[in-house]
Formats: structure tokens, sequence, C-alpha cells
């Protein structure tokens, strides 16, 4: 066993080093410390696991309510977990400790779709839940308690699945099941909070909200209480973890949280810290928009902005666009607009109105050349009449000589999908680069705003923030989208061959530096969860198993392992 071999090592250790010590000099020393190591082999280890479905972590930092307030004293907890895409693909990332990427869940029926663009999914793969691997390794029982069917079916193998249906009886089941002595992993789902934030919103200036967070704190504080009540509790030694399988509604997914405690844990705030951003440097790998329901639609007499940091790894031997919205440049030939980088380190934007009777092929460079350091790229399009539609082209908010009226290409309109990184299909060579803080505006920026505000780290304090369509910061730092940061956003997916790079300490402008972490740096995310559960088990997690969550737990093993 892991925490065996530690402590087996750590006697050995001793032994050693008294004997060296025997034939060495003495000098005085300060009196010794004697720390009493507690085995954890004596103490029967089990999981709680509370959900409340749809509470975003920022909602509740702002106003916690009394039992998790108490629970943050003793836990390692986070406001800021990695989104999941719906409910149901949270639970499975839960329950299977793989993200998304792999498991292919995220529709509520609990069955697996599969995404007929993408070719590089590979063999199709079923992962076990958690509770199997716990009733595979310990003579112990499993439970879940939810008042959803198909949770339930999903997680069958469960021993305990009582059918409930509103949070009352979710707490009064699961109070009954955490009286059994053989209780092992407990799983248990709220939905109020949910129901509260579909009806009036998922933020706390909504009451119907802010009373259901409550009720499901009291409800909280009675699974507490039910714990501490069991016969053996001196003897066993608990893990309890709040958090929710999904933040926001079902368009408006928001960052979640997760608290872990133990009364023998220190309170510990867990943060990512230093940007992290997705590499594309091939063909295949884009981030797409695959039906944007034109509100992306560059139009005829549309004014828009968009803006962008990037970083390119080379100057490319070839012609290479890495953004836009637009067919393929063939000749003279292409409809809609496009960024490229060329031979030579230039910025080159490209528009054309082929297909809608326009006027093909026409572009302008920047004077400032990108080079391979993070830059803020802006694009305004402003439509004056019929004449006169001007684009402009910024490089960290300054306004580049060349300007071009795009009237004679006419309409922009596409039906290809707004993207990043290679267009399909395309001859052109790929460049290696980052990006990050893709930022749509439905209006034409001015000059003086893109000056001003290319390096604003808080698109929320920015002049034109009503104008904002879209906004992914693209700092995920895993999974396989791009969060849309505006209420009722699209995601953009993340296709192909990509990975997501930590840059440390090299942020782009507009992203703001996170504050220096204590200890570790911590990607807090759903998937964490299962591998949480079986660390805490004393579980082994197998390379098999397919986890891509982290039982982080053990780097503070120094709290809990000591009395």
């Amino acid at each position: 066993m892991k925490l065996n071999f530690k402590i087996n090592t750590a006697l050995s250790l001793i032994l050693i080093g008294a004997s060296i010590i025997a034939g060495c000099k003495k000098y005085d020393n300060p009196p010794p410390v004697f720390e009493e190591i507690k085995d954890l082999s004596t103490a029967q280890r089990k999981v709680l696991v509370i959900t409340i479905d749809g509470l975003p972590g920022a909602e509740l930092e702002r106003s916690l309510p009394t039992n998790i307030a108490m629970m943050k004293k003793n836990a390692k907890y986070n406001f800021n977990t990695l989104a999941t895409v719906t409910g149901a693909a949270g639970w499975v990332s839960m329950l299977t400790g793989t993200s998304l990427m792999k498991h292919h869940i995220s529709d509520e029926s609990f069955e697996r779709t599969e995404d007929g663009d993408n070719e590089d999914h590979g063999e199709i793969v079923n992962y076990r839940n958690v509770l199997d691997y716990v009733t595979q390794y310990k003579t112990l029982t499993t439970a879940m308690v939810t008042p959803s069917v198909n949770l339930r079916e999903y997680v069958r193998n469960a021993d305990e699945s009582p059918i409930v249906v509103s949070d009352l009886a979710v707490k009064d089941s699961s109070l009954s099941i955490l009286s059994q002595n053989s209780l092992g992993t407990i799983f248990v789902d709220f939905k109020a909070v949910y129901e509260a934030g579909n009806t009036g919103g998922f933020d706390i200036t909504n009451p119907a909200f802010v009373n259901a967070i409550k009720q499901t704190d009291t409800y909280i504080g009675n699974l507490l209480d039910a714990v501490k009540a069991r016969k053996n509790y001196a003897n066993e030694d608990w893990l309890i973890i709040v958090t929710t399988n999904h933040g926001g509604g079902v368009n408006d997914s928001q960052n979640g949280f997760i608290m872990l405690y133990n009364p023998a844990f220190e309170e510990y705030e867990l943060k990512k810290s230093g940007f992290n951003g997705v590499l594309f440097a091939e063909k295949t790998s884009q981030a797409i928009i695959p039906d944007d329901k034109d509100l992306f639609d560059a139009g005829e007499t549309k004014s828009f902005t968009v803006q962008m940091d990037v970083k390119f790894n080379a100057v490319p031997n070839g012609y290479s666009s890495f953004f836009g919205h637009s067919t393929n440049l063939n000749g003279q030939n292409i409809t809609g607009w496009q960024w490229a980088y060329y031979p030579g380190g230039g910025w080159v934007v490209t528009v054309g109105g082929t297909l809608n009777g326009g006027v093909g092929k026409s572009d302008i460079t920047a004077d400032d050349q990108p080079g391979t350091d993070w830059h803020t790229l802006t694009m305004t399009v402003n439509y004056l009449d019929a004449n006169t539609r001007t684009l402009k082209m910024f490089v960290d908010g300054k306004l580049q000589s060349k300007s071009m009226n795009i009237s004679r290409n006419k309409s922009l309109t596409t039906t290809e999908a707004l993207r990043i990184g290679h267009r399909a299909g395309d001859n052109d060579v790929p460049t290696s680069f980052h990006s990050a803080n893709l930022t749509y505006f439905n209006t034409a920026l001015s000059e003086e705003t893109v000056k001003n505000t290319f390096k604003l780290t808080d698109i929320t304090k920015h002049p034109n923030f009503s104008n904002v369509i879209g906004y992914w910061p693209m700092d995920e730092g895993l999974e396989d989208k791009f969060f849309n940061k505006i209420s009722g956003g699209t995601n953009i997916p993340i296709a192909g061959s990509y990975k997501w790079v930590s840059f440390g300490d090299d942020f782009p402008p507009s992203s703001k530096p996170d504050e220096k972490v204590e200890k570790y740096s911590i990607i807090s995310t759903a998937y964490d969860v299962s591998a949480l559960t079986l660390y805490w088990m004393n579980i082994p997690i197998l390379k098999d198993f397919g986890f891509d969550g982290i039982p982080y737990l053990d780097k503070f093993e120094v709290e809990f392992l000591k009395k």
C-alpha cells in the first residue's frame, strides 16, 4: 500500500541515519520534535460526494451559506473549476474520471453521441464508473441518490439507488443510507438550485435561487451530522466532496466549484498559475463554430470588430491562413474574410465576395510584424453607406497605415464556419501559433477605443461591452472547447491535432496574470472527483482506467497523516 510504503521507507531512513550519526562528531542540536504518524490503514476511509446542480462557483463565493462556510475552514477548495458543457457531461466526467473528449456523453439521455466530423476519435471506449471500482477493490457498498431517472440507470451498478423525486426525498434517503455500516461511497444529487436558476437566473440577485442554496446548505448540514452520528465514526476517515456537475443553465455554462472537506485538512484555495493556451500547428488542428445562427455573419452592410491575442512560433515558409470566416482562397476567388501570416512575417487580411457577385480577393498587410511574441491583432469594419465600407487593421492598439474600402466586394456572407486554425481543404501551409481572448463586437470600434482598450483584462469594463457578442479567453487549460463568457453565447469546439501548452508567466496582452499560488498550480475539473475518490479509498489508479482526473490531495498528505 502506498501509505505503508512511505512509512516503512521513512523508518528505514531513520535507522540508516542513526548508524551514520553514531560515527560522526557530535554537536549540540535543538531539542528534537517527534510527530506521531497516523497509520490510515487502521481507519476505514469513506467518501461522500454532494453535487449541487446549476450552482456557479462565482455565485457561491459571493455568498457562502452557513455549513459550506464552516467546511471551508478545513477544506481544499476552488470557486473556478473548469466549466462543463452540460449537466450530463459533468456527471459522466465526475463518475468516469474522463473528459468529454473521451467519453462523448453530453445528452441528458446519458447516451454516447459521436462527432460525425471528427475522424480522430478512434475506437469507441466505454469507461467504467467510480462505484464499479469501489465494489471491485473494497468489501463495501455504494449508493447513488438522485431524482434523475437516466442518471440512476447510467449508474445502475450502485448497491443503493432509491427512487426519489425531490431534494427533500434525496436528503431523507441519503440519511437512511448513511446509517448503514457497510457503506463506502455515496453520491448525492441536489436539483433545486438548478430549477430555481432556470426560472429566475443563476445568480444571487434571484431570491428563489438564494433560498434554494440556503435550503440545500441545510440539507448538507443534515448529512454532515449523519456522518458524525455513525456507530463506527471514530474508526472511519471521511472525505466529503461538495461540488457541482454543471454551473449555470443549459445555454449558460459557467465555471463550477469544488470543496474537499476533512477535519484534518488545513484551509487552502486551489488555483491555476500561469496562462494555458492551445497550440495550433497541424492541418487538422482547428476550432470552429459549426452553426452560429448568422450571429457572426459579416454580410454587406454590417459593421463589426474582431480582436484576438496571437503568438506565432515561427515565420512560415509559405502562405498561411490562421483565422477567418471565409471560403478557401483560390486564385482571386474568395468569399468572406480571413487573417494570414505570410513569408517575411507580415500579417495580412484578405476579403472577397466572389460567390455574392462582388469583387474577389482584396488584401492589405500590416506595417508592424507580429514576430514570435504575444500581440493583440484587431480588425474593424465600418459601414457608412453603399459606397463606403472601411476595413482597418491595428497591432497592439496602433492603427496601421493601410486601410481599404471593401464596398465593391459586396456581401461577405458565407456558409463556411468561423474558425481558428487551418481551414480544412486549404492547400496553404499551416502555421504554428497560439491564440487568446478572441472578442467579437457587433460594431466598429473607434481608433481611440482600440488604442485605449487592447490591454483591458476585464471585458466587462469595456466601453462597448454591450456590443460584445462573443468573448472566448481560451485559457481553460483542458478539455476540447473554448467557452464563451457571454451569457447564452456559443462555445467553440476544438478538433484535430492540438495540445494545451503552459506558458507560465508569459501572459497575452489582455489576460489578467494570476496571483502567485502559494504551493501548487492546480486546474480543478469535474473528472478529478473519481481520481480523488479512489485515492482517498486507497484504491490504485491504473493506467487502464483511462483517467484524466488528478488525485491532487496527495500533495497535502502531511496534513492528514498527522494526528
